[in-house]
């Protein structure tokens, strides 16, 4: 069940969606974007904005409840989502093949490989990305204001189907998260994507079948029926829209170094000494989607 919390959150990934279009056609490396949720109390909003510590110059757009029900009504009951919009997001232009990354505070539903998976989907690419809150929320709503972040940031419209399709995952691998644990989630959303940009899209509904089976077996985890058939949907739509899955493959290649980075840094070997070994089990799970089980 979600919390009104969480929706709270998704908002700023919506507010990026139906923001007034403002042109970035020139913008650079270091550029940044901020989303602030319009119903954010004066203070509260001072104590995101200088939590993001955004330039002077960077350029800012408000989130609105209107727009978190336009983009998650379809995919979370009403009530759910609430009256106001309060999740806020940086988006910071970086170098061509930087890759993307996820910073994530006061978010306790939706984790940084959550919103890496939907946004891989989306197209966004080569950003480093902060999504946060005045107080702790479930963080569904950011991903719609960090997609017309980026939409503003590259000057670049993102499909409207493609934008539907990734608030959807967003929810998917939330309310998956739910039943199987959110690294399992993520890790297995991750797979399923991997083995599209590699071995290609698949052309029919049982085709998308034998990859989600494929891609749990491959990391031993056992779904409903029920958790199957979301998958199953949701996959079934992305084979049907125009999602640059080269993109995404490349995308998946760099958060696969920067994950192998961390596990190889003492900080990265000392958290894996200190968890139990169900939790190790999880990590390598994730770690093999990205290093294809090296």
């Amino acid at each position: 069940m979600f919390k009104k919390s969480m929706l709270g959150m998704m908002a700023a990934l919506l507010f990026l969606i139906g923001a007034p279009k403002v042109s970035l056609a020139d913008a650079a490396v270091g550029d940044v974007i901020v989303t602030l949720g319009q119903d954010l109390t004066p203070a509260d909003r001072q104590k995101v904005l200088d939590e993001l510590n955004p330039p002077e110059n960077a350029t800012k757009i408000e989130v609105t409840n209107k727009e978190e029900h336009e983009y998650l009504g379809k995919y979370i009951p009403r009530s759910s989502i609430g009256t106001r919009a309060l999740s806020s997001s940086s988006i910071t232009i970086e170098k061509s093949g930087t890759g993307l990354t996820v910073d994530t505070h006061n978010i306790k539903t939706i984790t940084d490989e959550m919103y890496l998976n939907a946004l891989m989907t989306a197209g966004v690419k080569d950003a480093k990305v902060v999504v946060t809150a005045p107080f702790e929320v479930s963080g569904t709503a950011a991903l719609t204001g960090l997609l017309k972040a980026y939409e503003v940031s590259s000057d670049k419209a993102i499909p409207e189907d493609v934008k539907q399709v990734a608030n959807e995952e967003l929810v998917t691998t939330s309310k998956l998260g739910d039943s199987i644990g959110k690294d399992n989630a993520s890790a297995l959303i991750a797979k399923i994507k991997d083995d599209i940009a590699k071995n290609g899209v698949p052309k029919t509904t049982k085709e998308v079948e034998e990859k989600v089976d494929q891609a749990a077996s491959d990391l031993n985890l056992n779904l409903t029926q029920e958790q199957k058939d979301q998958l199953i949907s949701l996959f079934d739509k992305m084979k049907n829209i125009n999602i640059d899955w080269n993109q995404v493959g490349s995308q998946i290649d760099k958060a696969k170094d920067k994950i192998t980075k961390f596990i190889e840094s003492d900080e990265g070997k000392n958290l894996l000494q200190k968890i139990w070994d169900f939790f190790v089990s999880i990590w390598n799970a994730i770690v093999s989607v990205f290093t294809g089980g090296k």
